[in-house]
């Protein structure tokens, strides 16, 4: 059964990149700078992966046709497993180098979006691979509830790799990951003051309040200007903190997914947040 794409409207943008781009061109309206995503993840068939990566072929041209005529400042997101990469390595690296071909061509950047454990070091390991070739044009994501988050931290810091900083989303085993958000909470302030001190011009991706006051006094402390780094928050959530600290003077990145395979995404944005679920229900029999 196929649910009503109303359901996910306030997360989703549109099912396709046509209905998206007017959200973009109303979030630059705002002020704010924007991220692509494509949504669709664990493809295990090569025709769906090879059509996935044409569809984001046609993204980049398309994004940097509107910033050509809108000043659009957006950036790609895109999951590797959704390029192949749970089917062959190889040819999702030989997707993914397309897909960074014509980053290069358009001068636009890619961020490599992080999924779960089970493909945390495939990822890290083709980011590393494509990093020192299309070094201006391409990020990786990190989450901070994983155990292996420390090393991986310090890791991209050498390499001066942009890192986006978020909690993480996936399900987790303790094993893998602190189920603590005290805990979470943290790991988070830690990995923050080590991107802002030592890393690339990171994402602190995050609509935790205690997590922005800990980012904004940190950058206060260390005199870190606001042009070294930028908040990052999803699309559909604390609009008006987005754009208040776009007004208050600091970058602010909005994630912008699209597409038909909405539901992971949307059941995911539920999973998150209780407010979430009850906005939903509040909305769900209004006309």
């Amino acid at each position: 059964m196929k649910l009503p794409f109303f359901l996910a409207r306030r997360f989703v943008a549109a099912e396709t990149l046509k209905g998206a781009l007017p959200v973009l061109r109303g979030l630059r309206g705002r002020g704010l700078r924007t991220t692509v995503d494509l949504l669709g993840e664990y493809v295990r068939d090569r025709d769906v992966a090879a059509q996935a990566r044409d569809m984001y072929l046609d993204l980049a041209r398309q994004l940097a046709a509107e910033r050509a005529r809108d000043g659009i400042d957006a950036n790609i997101s895109v999951k590797l497993s959704m390029l192949g990469q749970k089917i062959d390595e190889s040819f999702c690296l030989d997707n993914l180098s397309r897909l960074l071909d014509a980053a290069q061509e358009h001068d636009l950047f890619v961020r490599l979006d992080m999924e779960g454990s089970d493909v945390t070091e495939s990822t890290l390991a083709i980011f590393e691979e494509v990093f020192p070739r299309y070094r201006p044009h391409v990020g990786i994501v990190l989450q901070a509830y994983l155990h292996r988050t420390a090393g991986d931290v310090e890791r991209m810091c050498e390499l001066a790799a942009p890192v986006r900083l978020c909690k993480g989303a996936y399900r987790e085993p303790p094993s893998k990951a602190h189920q603590d958000m005290k805990v979470i909470r943290s790991r988070f302030v830690d990995y923050m003051r080590l991107l802002l001190a030592d890393g690339n011009y990171p994402g602190i991706a995050t609509h935790d309040d205690a997590l922005i006051a800990a980012t904004l006094d940190f950058a206060r402390e260390r005199d870190i200007p606001a042009d070294r780094y930028e908040f990052q928050m999803l699309y559909g959530i604390r609009p008006d903190t987005q754009a208040q600290l776009a007004a208050d003077g600091y970058g602010m990145r909005v994630y912008v997914p699209y597409g038909s395979a909405w539901v992971p995404y949307f059941s995911r944005r539920l999973r998150e947040r209780r407010e979430n679920v009850w906005f939903v229900l509040r909305n769900f029999f209004r006309r």
